[in-house]
């Protein structure tokens, strides 16, 4: 006689029934941390590629591609904090962030593999047809990756915790970012550009399958959970626009994001019309950048363990400000890698101490008020920093415009090349500038967060 899958001790009980009790252990924190490869891999081709494929290779309008972006970006925003503030309103039998990922995980990969597979036709339709895809990838990517985010200070209660068990999944999340940005291009000039999304779309799926070991929520007070579910959309959101803590975090994040996504974008071409590269050398020019970054994760996580996040994140903005503007320099493809060298030290520090800080931020919501909201704070941190693919399509779009870019030219104008370059080593140093003036301005000056007290039985 066959039994219920939910009998007492089967084996969906027990993956629903899971609770973590204490600090995760080596394994979970490793599963865990995987979760960073898929992620970052999809969102750094898009971001790297996205805007290069469909202008340069399919010939679309670069004002086109720009709008799109934007309406992209406007989307992405505003999902981010709707999923947070109903991940932390809604709690299930199986927890109130497993749910979204799981379920999540199978439109995600195939939207993202769609992206790179549009049909050939005329440059209008495959707006409408960039329009859509993206559309289906932003909300996967939100519930999936935002949820996934919003584990991070749950799992890792204190500062010093964070700071290491953030290491294995940001070395995940540079190999992610190594393949989705230097990897990349390899992949497209060999296979081409539909192969490379679906090659990539399946790794993917397996590294997220496996990180689900490592999602492990906290069993929480049952008062503070019926108390989350009653405060609405508008006063979660207006409540935390007041935070000062996370006004200037959150102001600073979107500035750094806009930086680095600005960087990205301009690499393919800065390898093409600046240094005179061919598309496969954009490997040559961002490999440095993570190969630099991988070591520089522990020394970060190091500093921001005796620092503290505040004092950690002004160094590694002025770091990563002033290495940009090594991009000014190079005239082959090989010095421009070797600035990418020092970049990758302010990268590296980028990943380990912004999520660390935002844990802070949540930390001192909840001795103030009671209540876990990572999913809103994370939310609505996704809803700023989004607006970095608007900066990015529009910076890229401007600069590109002003030199005298043309769409599909075989040869561009001198002034391309110049202006590319002052895209990859002008630009990021002001916008580090402005963020380091709000990371100097951020009120949560302790070295640590102390541990948030465990749930009351």
């Amino acid at each position: 006689m066959s039994h219920p899958p939910f009998r007492q001790g089967g084996m969906l009980a027990r993956l629903r029934d899971r609770r973590l009790v204490g600090a995760p252990d080596r394994a979970q924190t490793v599963a865990y941390g995987a979760s960073a490869f898929p992620a970052n891999l999809m969102l750094q081709t898009f971001s790297a590629f996205v805007v290069f494929f469909y202008v340069d290779h399919l010939g679309v309008p670069a004002g086109w591609v720009a709008a799109a972006m934007v309406a992209h970006g406007i989307l992405n925003a505003l999902l981010n904090p709707l999923v947070g503030a109903a991940s932390d309103r809604h709690r299930t039998p199986w927890g109130r962030r497993v749910p979204w990922i799981v379920l999540g995980i199978v439109p995600l990969v195939v939207a993202f593999a769609l992206v790179w597979m549009p049909p050939a036709t005329t440059p209008a339709v495959l707006v409408v047809w960039f329009l859509v895809v993206v559309a289906m990838f932003d909300v996967a990517y939100v519930a999936v990756v935002l949820n996934v985010s919003a584990l991070f200070p749950e799992i890792f209660r204190t500062t010093a915790e964070r700071a290491r068990g953030n290491s294995p999944r940001q070395l995940f999340a540079l190999v992610g970012m190594i393949l989705g940005t230097a990897g990349a291009p390899l992949l497209y000039d060999s296979i081409g550009w539909a192969w490379m999304g679906v090659a990539l779309a399946v790794v993917c799926a397996g590294f997220f399958a496996w990180s689900l070991a490592g999602m492990v929520e906290r069993d929480a007070d049952d008062a503070a959970r019926a108390r989350e579910s009653t405060v609405g959309l508008r006063d979660q959101l207006r409540y935390t626009f007041a935070n000062r803590a996370f006004v200037t975090y959150v102001v600073g994040s979107l500035l750094l994001q806009s930086t680095t996504a600005v960087l990205l974008a301009g690499v393919p071409f800065y390898v093409k019309y600046t240094v005179g590269g061919a598309d496969a050398d954009s490997t040559l020019m961002l490999a440095p950048i993570f190969v630099a970054a991988i070591p520089a994760i522990w020394g970060w996580s190091w500093v921001v363990r005796r620092l503290g996040p505040r004092t950690t994140m002004l160094a590694v903005v002025a770091v990563y400000g002033l290495a940009t503007c090594l991009y000014l320099l190079p005239t082959t493809v090989l010095g421009a890698g070797a600035a990418g060298l020092a970049v990758g030290l302010g990268v590296a520090g980028l990943m380990q101490v912004l999520e660390v800080t935002l844990g802070q931020v949540i930390d001192d919501d909840e001795r103030r008020t009671g209540l876990r909201r990572e999913g809103m704070y994370f939310g609505a941190n996704g809803f700023v920093v989004r607006g970095a693919v608007v900066v990015q399509a529009v910076v890229v779009a401007g600069v590109l415009a002003a030199s005298g870019y043309v769409e599909g030219a075989t040869a561009q104008a001198p002034e391309v090349a110049t202006g590319v370059r002052l895209l990859l080593g002008g630009v990021p140093v002001v916008l580090a500038a402005l963020a380091f003036v709000c990371f100097w301005l951020y009120p949560l000056r302790s070295a640590a967060s102390a541990p948030v007290p465990a749930a009351a039985p």
